[in-house]
């Protein structure tokens, strides 16, 4: 099993904590890659759209982009975490997401996306942490990906994982190694289902880009659909 880890911050805190708790869990099976933002994706997407209107190599940060992409789609298991600041996830998690913008189902995704499972790790003080995952989950489910499972902690007292209670953080291991201990048993060999509401938004978009072609056949978007054979009767799931 391949599991690529995007990490919002490249801070050691209790986010880490928790995702090296899961990975503890899986590590005899798998192999890990993982990426630290902003370190691996420093630079803002800064909406030129040439992904979009021409390749998404001509980006200025394709260096970066497409490292991390070739390892999202050689993955089994995507596991994305990240605190929360001010009810959303990392600037630097945000600025990673808006770079994969053109693989966003009105756009050109990637057909090994809707096969994909996915797992995001969040946790605030007080509150805002299903907001953060919210945040991540919004693009894996426009990039095709049905099977996300969101683990999102509150903090009430301290941000400092030595300075938590032994209850707290035993309850909060328990928790995160039980959905590994879930994770550890699926098939991985078979793709994940694709459900119901990406399928939905599939079709929808579909008849968008058959009208665009109509307009613009050399429109890039709508060739590379085509191109798929998604147009017709093929599908990015099995």
């Amino acid at each position: 099993m391949k599991i690529t880890v995007i990490n919002g911050t490249e801070k050691h805190g209790i986010t880490y904590k928790l995702k090296e708790v899961f990975l503890d869990q899986l590590r005899n099976e798998a192999e890990i890659t993982e990426f630290y933002l902003p370190r691996d994706c420093p630079n803002f997407c800064i909406g030129c759209t040439v992904c979009f209107l021409e390749d998404e190599h001509k980006c200025k940060d394709a260096e970066y982009i497409q490292k991390i992409e070739k390892a999202i789609l050689e993955a089994d298991l995507l596991v994305f975490t990240s605190p929360a600041y001010v009810f959303h996830a990392t600037g630097a998690m945000k600025a990673m997401l808006d770079h994969f913008g053109y693989r966003w189902m009105p756009h050109r995704p990637a057909k090994e996306m809707f096969g994909k499972r996915a797992v995001i790790i969040t946790q605030c003080l007080g509150a805002g942490g299903k907001s953060a995952a919210k945040d991540i989950k919004d693009s894996l489910s426009w990039w095709g990906i049905s099977n996300i499972r969101v683990c999102s902690f509150r903090l009430m007292g301290d941000i400092h994982w030595e300075k938590l209670s032994e209850k707290k953080k035993k309850q909060m291991t328990a928790k995160i190694e039980n959905i590994a201990r879930k994770v550890n048993q699926i098939d991985f060999t078979k793709p994940a289902r694709t459900g119901l509401v990406t399928k939905f938004k599939f079709y929808a978009v579909r008849m968008m880009q058959t009208g665009l072609g109509k307009d613009d056949p050399e429109y890039a978007d709508y060739k590379y659909w085509n191109a798929n054979g998604w147009i017709g009767t093929e599908r990015p799931w099995k």
